[in-house]
């Protein structure tokens, strides 16, 4: 019957409803007003609210909604006037940014541990994870987690390895230039 409702357990009082608002201005469900003057009841979830004449409010799924979760709708929309046609090109004004697939560039602070590993990494030779491990203080999966989160994935910067004799794997930056 494409009703939406019983929401999930865990979604309830404003999380519902900022949830709700936000797949309904995006088309993706619609509100269908019944003739029934029953009351909305959260126990039985099938209602969603009642309007200023006391009519029970349904929400239904939109053909666009099956679409967004990869469903063929198997009959026309049930949805009322306007709700059935599908989102517009452009995102909604309150849509989150698309996720942008190259790193942010961001700047490290001076002075803080991160910017001591970055000078680590850059000087001629690069460092060790026990030479990192003995200058910052921190333990070997800290200074992994470092190199490979803030540093690759944050601060968008090259970072190899390789086997020194002597000293072990050495890790540095790599400079774009």
């Amino acid at each position: 019957d494409r009703n939406v409702l019983p929401l999930p357990g865990s979604l309830r009082g404003g999380a519902a409803a900022k949830v709700v608002g936000a797949l309904l201005s995006r088309g993706l469900i619609a509100e269908t007003t019944t003739d029934s003057r029953a009351k909305a009841d959260t126990a039985q979830g099938r209602i969603w609210r009642n309007d200023e004449d006391g009519r029970a409010i349904l929400l239904h799924i939109t053909d666009a909604g099956l679409a967004a979760i990869g469903v063929e709708p198997e009959s026309p929309d049930l949805a009322p006037t306007g709700a059935d046609e599908a989102p517009s090109a452009e995102p909604p004004k309150d849509a989150p940014a698309e996720a942008d697939p190259a790193p942010k560039a961001r700047t490290p602070r001076t002075g803080t541990k991160q910017a001591k590993l970055i000078e680590m990494l850059r000087a001629e030779g690069g460092a060790t994870i026990d030479e990192i491990v003995a200058a910052l203080d921190w333990q070997a999966h800290t200074a992994r987690g470092a190199m490979s989160g803030a540093l690759k994935k944050k601060l968008g910067l090259t970072i190899t390895s390789e086997k020194v004799e002597g000293r072990g794997r050495c890790y540095r930056i790599e400079d774009a230039s």
